[in-house]
């Protein structure tokens, strides 16, 4: 029986438009698709949601491994506020099952900066039993020890959550710990399956 539902926030609670920035700062979309997978794909994205170098520290580095993109680059690290759209119709399904008695809990991969950027008006914040983020612990999904401090932190029985991530990794490393996990392909799948849950 699910009493607790977890969510990630990127492409979950909210959605990200990374693309959408670099072509607002003059990229075509080819050139967009290419810098934005440049960052991404780099371990230095990687140090940033887990939260062991100074954020200005990854961002001189990415300057040096990418000096053709460098001002770009650190223009969209600098600007995090311009990323994220609210998915207020989830977070209205979030209110009804926190009124229906579910625990809700938020696991995700981010760092200080963005993540304070991104959830700083963010109603789904405050209704939030709990709250594990990469950054704070040190450890990222799908590490198995997130899950575990969530777990732990929290008092929760695995089999009595279930958890929304948009990364098939991710929601893989949840049910090897015995989570119930859903991955999510589009806001509209995510609304369908919280329906099920209300």
């Amino acid at each position: 029986m699910v009493k607790n539902i977890i969510f990630d926030v990127g492409d979950v609670l909210l959605e990200y438009r990374w693309h959408d920035m670099l072509t607002d700062y003059g990229l075509d979309d080819e050139e967009a698709d290419k810098v934005g997978n440049l960052m991404f794909d780099d371990n230095l994205w990687h140090e940033f949601d887990i939260g062991n170098m100074q954020d200005e520290e990854i961002i001189s580095q990415y300057m040096e491994n990418y000096p053709e993109y460098a001002e770009v680059m650190q223009w969209f690290m600098t600007h995090g506020e311009f990323m994220h759209v609210k998915r207020e119709d989830v977070w209205e399904k979030m209110y009804k099952l926190k009124e229906k008695g579910y625990g809700i809990y938020i696991l995700s991969n981010y760092s200080e900066g963005l993540f304070r950027k991104h959830t700083s008006d963010a109603p789904f914040i405050e209704i939030a039993d709990g709250i594990v983020v990469s950054y704070q612990i040190h450890i990222t999904k799908p590490d198995e020890g997130i899950y575990r401090y969530l777990l732990d932190k929290y008092n929760l029985k695995a089999e009595e959550c279930i958890f929304f991530d948009d990364r098939e990794e991710n929601t893989d490393g949840a049910r090897k710990l015995g989570i119930n996990a859903v991955t999510v392909r589009s806001r509209e799948f995510l609304l369908e399956e919280l329906d099920k849950l209300l």
